[in-house]
């Protein structure tokens, strides 16, 4: 592929590992839209690096002598903002974890290093790497979100938006989330401030690497005082809980609160899709269902927002100014499928509101 940007992407690798090194870099230098100025061993060399070479991407490994990746990536958005991919060599539970700290700190994406050259999956793990980093050039450098965020609302009632739930409305019954690229610190703003009795459940569609999922809902619910678990075939949703759909399976729900995953083929060339998880409670919840649709690159989820909404549930979108990418909130404001533009503190607090029947309105 090749890059919007139409020119070379400058890539400085961060790793501790001689061999690992020199396999990430002939990966990257296989692509001649790739160039490879700079390689760091440590933490250290990486934020002076950083700020000498001024890199269009950096992948950095997780573990490094004496600076962890979450470290120098926090260093890195603090004093010279840069596109980071956390590569991970293993997706253990202390590997994870760092990987998604460094979310929080501005690291846009976690892949698992690619296999070495002859071993199985080397070909499809080194092409994983280059679509990544070419995709991640072409975002634009966040840290984290300002607070507190502007928002930008539809339905703007001066001074503020005012989002209410008619009182003869019927209970909202569950809330489904979709996001991409930039989404898990999203979702972990959103998910940690609901309480624990949150009174419906909530169903998530990240996209993520292959084998992360786990760790991700690991790190999760020690950040929740929800209960957060990767989402089982036959589950009975049920209140307080948040079920995120597993790796390479499509997460469905019945009108009964039964999920059911499937394998049906990828949508938007994505499995699991948030397409086919809007569409399943759309068709299953209707009006009485709440959609968010969160940072991310494509379309995936956009129209099935708008039938969520056409349908009558309430939706909401991430701001602009809070997206990493806008691709999938910008798709589904041009169907109009949004009834509320909100920043990810926003988000929460309309989803709280909507389901506390004492709470009717709320100004966001």
């Amino acid at each position: 592929m090749t890059t919007a940007l139409g020119r070379i992407v400058r890539v400085l690798v961060v790793e501790d590992s001689a061999a690992v090194r020199e396999l990430l870099i002939h990966v990257l230098s296989s692509d001649p839209e790739i160039k490879v100025v700079g390689v760091s061993h440590s933490g250290e060399e990486a934020i002076e690096a950083a700020e000498r070479l001024k890199p269009d991407v950096i992948t950095m490994d997780v573990h490094l002598p004496k600076m962890s990746g979450f470290d120098a990536t926090r260093r890195i958005m603090e004093t010279c903002p840069t596109r980071v991919v956390m590569v991970s060599g293993s997706a253990n539970a202390r590997e994870a974890a760092i990987a998604m700290r460094a979310t929080q700190a501005g690291a846009l994406a976690v892949l698992p290093k690619p296999a070495g050259q002859g071993r199985a999956g080397h070909e499809d793990g080194a092409a994983k790497l280059i679509q990544a980093v070419k995709l991640m050039s072409e975002v634009k450098v966040l840290t984290r979100w300002a607070r507190p965020l502007r928002v930008n609302a539809l339905r703007e009632e001066s001074p503020a938006t005012q989002l209410e739930r008619p009182s003869s409305a019927a209970p909202f019954q569950v809330v489904a989330i979709g996001a991409s690229t930039g989404g898990p610190p999203v979702l972990q703003t959103i998910l940690s401030r609901l309480p624990k009795d949150f009174p419906i459940p909530v169903l998530v569609v990240q996209h993520m690497a292959d084998g992360f999922v786990q760790w991700f809902v690991d790190w999760l619910a020690e950040e929740c005082a929800v209960r957060v678990q990767v989402a089982a075939h036959g589950d009975l949703i049920l209140p307080g809980h948040v079920y995120l759909a597993p790796d390479g399976a499509h997460m469905n729900v019945s009108l009964g609160g039964r999920l059911w995953l499937s394998q049906e083929d990828p949508e938007n060339g994505l499995r699991p899709s948030v397409s086919h998880l809007f569409r399943s409670v759309a068709n299953a919840y209707g009006a009485n269902a709440i959609g968010v649709l969160l940072t991310g690159m494509g379309k995936d989820g956009a129209k099935e927002l708008k039938l969520m909404r056409d349908e009558g549930a309430v939706t909401l979108v991430q701001d602009k100014a809070s997206s990493v990418v806008h691709g999938m909130p910008r798709e589904a404001l041009n169907l109009d499928a949004a009834s509320y533009v909100l920043s990810p503190d926003k988000i929460a607090e309309a989803m709280m509101s909507l389901v506390n029947p004492n709470e009717r309105r709320v100004n966001l």
